[in-house]
């Protein structure tokens, strides 16, 4: 059977790193002067880059040596999209997972959606933490604001900017029309890609998992719920042999 897999936030909760919704999340949360949806776009970045690149290092790269736990191990030789930027599937040796929202570890050269560019590491390890604000300026080589031309941009997927090919939506959608089933692990169903999967598989009948503690309930016939958190699952799998 070829299963997709779709992990949300929740996945990554284990490895010490905040759910976005839940009561220290990210979004829940948010910086001093700004809600988070206000904050995670394209516009900040470009009109005040200086708060910004402190609230996405604050809140992102802090736990960039944050290691995989069991859930991510087990998904390693899965058919894998994840919503996480932490890059933890590739820490536990997933090869091929889809990213569609990004990655920490990596940035771009700041571009019109929709353009080919590279992807390249960031050196985070070359951030002064005594001096943020200025040090993060000079690794996103940025002057004044964004230029296409000079700056660089976070590999993140904004509120306010689109799935491209850069992300691999393609894929992304190939693999959803082309599942025989989809399991959605810790996600609050809040976000694009789980209601475009969940559109799919409603069109193709293809039957759905959602494993949550509390998990979102679905307009669709053909939905298992297992309340429960995805390591309570992947245990629950193992004593009963079931992969």
């Amino acid at each position: 059977m070829n299963t997709l897999y779709i992990t949300g936030a929740g996945v990554s909760a284990e490895s010490g790193i905040p759910t976005f919704r839940g009561q220290d999340g990210f979004w829940t949360i948010g910086s001093k002067n700004y809600t988070p949806m206000e904050m995670a776009t394209r516009t900040m970045y470009q009109n005040q880059p200086e708060e910004f690149l402190a609230w996405y290092y604050n809140r992102f790269a802090t736990y960039r040596n944050h290691g995989p736990n069991q859930v991510h191990h087990w998904l390693a030789d899965k058919n894998l999209i994840t919503q996480n930027i932490d890059g933890l599937d590739g820490k536990a040796g997933n090869e091929n997972y889809i990213a569609i929202h990004g990655r920490l570890d990596q940035m771009t050269l700041f571009h019109e959606q929709g353009e080919p560019v590279d992807i390249i590491q960031t050196p985070w390890d070359d951030v002064d933490e005594d001096n943020l604000t200025q040090s993060l300026l000079a690794l996103f080589k940025i002057k004044n604001t964004p230029t296409i031309n000079h700056s660089l941009k976070p590999f993140v997927l904004l509120f306010d900017e689109f799935y491209t090919d850069l992300y691999r939506i393609s894929e992304a959608q190939s693999r959803m029309q082309q599942a025989d089933k989809i399991v959605f692990m810790g996600t609050s169903f809040s976000v694009n890609i789980t209601n475009m999967a969940l559109d799919i598989a409603m069109n193709n009948n293809i039957p759905v998992e959602v494993i949550d503690p509390e998990p979102v309930i679905l307009p669709y016939a053909k939905v298992t719920y297992h309340r429960c958190t995805a390591s309570e699952y992947i245990n629950q799998l193992a004593k009963s042999d079931k992969y």
